[in-house]
């Protein structure tokens, strides 16, 4: 009998954990032990349950089928080991009756905390599908970050005109922001939609496009696109616009609405600048427009030559006046200045025709310089000599001229020898017409002047030509 209350002495330290010490022969005590043991359970049981029900929020049904699987047969074993300390009489029985209730409570406690352990591969089951999908798009947004806008910013302030034409200035206008309208080629760059415009001076400027259509936009990669919407310029080369509104155009209606290429260009007003370089000397071939321009009527056979600038030399730029209406009646203009408005063709550096609609006479420069109280030295025909001449007096030369010829000489010799007039002269009678050179020279000293007899509208093509030598005198 002594080995029996020894047995019931060792079994007190074995339930340290769930039982209080001092109640150890009390049935107060058990009752107590009975009721902390359920109340673990029944703790244990709800943390199992709420982390079943998270793991069912997220779409694991399978791990809460596992989680309360694996909690099913824990409860049972905790129940019968509660079962057995209500029995009073098998605790006080043996030494193994006795130390039971104690791991009982221990194992209670200890393997309350195992239900949330299982929540773990329960989340890890429950989620493995769904953050293998999110992970994928993830991972590249890491390596290159993209300027993605899904939603659209409220409406801005219309942008003005000067502000318009700061935004379309390369390399200003940097912060303009407002509400507007760009149209442009659409490209592709770093996989992001952007709208190249054609600024002022011909200059290129790069429009990132965001919005709700971003993912929309490359498929009209090189087509015109028109955009609408909130535009902000961030750097001076470029900036953002907030898409609202789009149009594209594919390029081949391009190539349809272009005229055809063997139609006639339209004629146009010819701008001042144009009609400059129709006046001046190894310029403007090719114009061709409606201009008024001013020279000098002059005749080579039957046709009506306007001398419009170098007159007597061989950078002498004239034109043909062709057209009945304006032909008839031009004889008694001849060596008078007129203006002529028609459709100016410049076929060569040195003149072309004018298709005359209207014929206007203008009253004759006056001479630069008077010819009374001058010693004049004159010099007839086609004869090669020497002839002196005073400083500041005046020297004439008088050639007979030919059908489709005219005599000139270089602009060189024109500017040494001091050219100041080349009147033409018609001949009298039906004789033949003569051109008058007439100089003034300032520099003293020997110079050398050839005259050329060319072909007319081709100062180039020569048939004769002879020299004369001027002493200037002082």
């Amino acid at each position: 009998m002594a080995k029996p209350k020894s047995g019931a002495k060792k079994a007190t330290p074995a339930g340290k954990t769930g039982a209080k010490p001092a109640a150890k022969k009390d049935k107060s005590a058990r009752l107590d032990l009975i009721k902390n043991a359920s109340k673990r359970v029944a703790t244990s049981t709800t943390k199992a349950v709420k982390a079943v029900a998270e793991t069912v929020a997220k779409g694991a049904k399978s791990a809460a089928k596992k989680a309360a699987a694996e909690l099913a047969p824990e409860k049972g074993k905790a129940a019968e080991k509660a079962e057995k300390v209500n029995k009073p009489e098998k605790v006080a029985a043996t030494k193994k009756s006795a130390a039971k209730p104690a791991p009982a409570a221990k194992s209670a406690t200890t393997k309350a905390p195992a239900a949330p352990a299982a929540k773990a591969p329960a989340g890890k089951a429950a989620g493995g599908k769904a953050a293998s999908k999110a992970s994928a798009p993830v991972i590249p947004a890491v390596e290159k970050p993209r300027p993605r806008a899904t939603k659209l910013p409220p409406p801005g302030e219309p942008l003005t005109k000067r502000e318009m034409e700061q935004l379309l200035t390369a390399g200003e206008g940097r912060g303009v922001t407002g509400e507007g309208s760009l149209k442009g080629r659409l490209v592709v760059l770093n996989e992001m939609p952007n709208l190249v415009v054609v600024g002022r001076d011909k200059r290129e400027l790069t429009f990132l496009l965001q919005g709700p259509d971003q993912e929309v936009l490359p498929a009209y990669v090189n087509h015109k696109v028109s955009v609408s919407g909130l535009i902000r310029k961030t750097t001076n080369h470029g900036g953002v616009v907030d898409v609202r509104k789009y149009s594209a155009k594919k390029p081949e209606a391009e190539v349809v609405e272009a005229p055809p290429t063997d139609t006639e260009p339209r004629l146009r007003y010819l701008s001042p600048g144009e009609v400059s370089m129709v006046t001046a000397a190894g310029m403007g071939a090719g114009i061709k427009g409606f201009a008024a321009v001013r020279g000098n009527l002059e005749m080579t056979g039957e046709e009506f030559v306007l001398v419009v600038s170098n007159g007597g030399t061989r950078q002498q730029v004239s034109f043909l006046i062709e057209g009945k209406a304006a032909v008839k009646g031009l004889r008694k203009f001849v060596g008078h200045t007129l203006q002529v408005m028609g459709v100016v063709d410049k076929t060569s550096g040195w003149g072309g025709r004018i298709g005359a609609e209207n014929v206007e006479p203008r009253p004759s420069e006056a001479r630069a310089v008077s010819r009374d109280e001058m010693e004049l030295v004159h010099i007839e025909g086609e004869v090669p000599t020497s002839v002196d001449v005073k400083l500041n007096h005046g020297l004439t030369v008088r050639l007979p001229e030919q059908p489709g010829f005219t005599w000139a000489i270089e602009p060189t010799a024109a500017k040494r020898v001091g050219l100041r007039e080349a009147n033409f002269e018609p001949g009298l009678n039906g004789g033949p017409a003569t051109r008058e050179f007439f100089f003034t020279p300032r520099n003293p000293g020997t110079s050398e002047v050839e005259f050329f007899l060319a072909k007319a509208l081709a100062p180039g093509l020569v048939d004769r030509s002879f020299k004369i030598n001027v002493t200037v005198k002082p």
